[in-house]
């Protein structure tokens, strides 16, 4: 098997959450699907540092040497 898109385990752990609430589930399905959330968290958060590092590589260069800084994301 492939490895999930950040987009693809973001949308499994969405849906992993709404049956969790729903609350139809005995414990045993529970308990697999919560694993299952935390793993897919996991991936989601590994993602999310990958592409901040990719960020703060791009960032501007001023006089020859790279620097780095945070991501902040514009405020609407």
């Amino acid at each position: 098997m492939t490895e999930k898109t950040f987009e693809e385990a973001l949308a499994r752990l969405e849906q992993i959450i709404e049956e969790l609430e729903n609350g139809e589930l005995n414990l045993e399905e529970s308990l697999k699907l919560y694993e299952e959330g935390i793993a897919l968290a996991r991936h989601c958060n590994s993602k999310l540092d990958e592409a901040q590092g990719k960020v703060e590589m791009l960032l501007n260069v001023e006089k020859g040497v790279a620097r780095t800084a945070p991501f902040q994301p514009e405020e609407e």
